[in-house]
């Protein structure tokens, strides 16, 4: 399996995947960030379709960072940590970029981590998610992190958060088979589910919708 991103962009495009989501770990964690690579992936997806979505978060922090991936490519930019730690940010990102801009809650056994996956919020997912929607945010980025390798995705969380969020919902994290992918499909409020490119690489049947043109 090829683990050059350039490597893996290329069998993602072979296998029709039209929408993307890339997430800088380092730049998250405040250990440097990958913008270059990210940006040559984008640029490489835009040669191959001008029908494709692209989500980019990790570290956006500032409205020169969030500019400079709408400029590369990006379609849509995710942002968690600073939900809780910069409110002042946030508002500065909704007042140039609210159209664009993603909002992420990640969930741990039923908890809200805050930052980095290692700090734990003191508002329960449906209170992130009512506050996310009032902030102004157009979409939610639920992140389910599982407490095992073969943990269940949590539909039901995804649930609270849609019926108190009112917002539309992507899911990702615990979503590993084409049975978890049927199963989002019935849950009221999920409008797609993010699959880790490892498992697509190994089944490209997971692409499902996310093999058709973003339009």
């Amino acid at each position: 399996m090829p683990t050059d991103p350039m490597a893996v962009t290329d069998s993602l495009l072979a296998y029709g995947c039209c929408r993307l989501s890339l997430m800088d770990v380092d730049a998250a964690r405040s250990r440097g960030h990958n913008r270059e690579v990210i940006s040559r992936i984008m640029h490489r997806f835009r040669q191959a379709s001008s029908k494709v979505c692209i989500q980019v978060g990790g570290g956006i922090r500032s409205s020169d960072q969030a500019q400079f991936f709408l400029d590369h490519g990006a379609t849509w930019l995710l942002v968690g940590t600073i939900l809780h730690r910069s409110p002042l940010v946030v508002d500065q990102l909704l007042g140039r970029f609210s159209e664009y801009l993603t909002a992420a809650i990640d969930v741990r056994a039923g908890e809200v981590q805050a930052s980095g996956w290692s700090e734990f919020s003191p508002l329960s997912p449906e209170d992130s998610a009512r506050r996310i929607r009032e902030q102004g945010f157009k979409r939610i980025l639920f992140s389910d992190i599982p407490e095992s390798p073969n943990s269940a995705p949590d539909f039901s969380t995804a649930t609270r958060i849609s019926q108190h969020g009112r917002l539309p919902i992507l899911m990702g994290g615990s979503i590993r088979s084409q049975e978890h992918v049927a199963q989002a499909t019935q849950v009221n409020g999920i409008q797609g589910v993010m699959v880790d490119c490892r498992l697509v690489l190994e089944a490209p049947a997971l692409l499902g919708p996310q093999a058709q043109p973003c339009e």
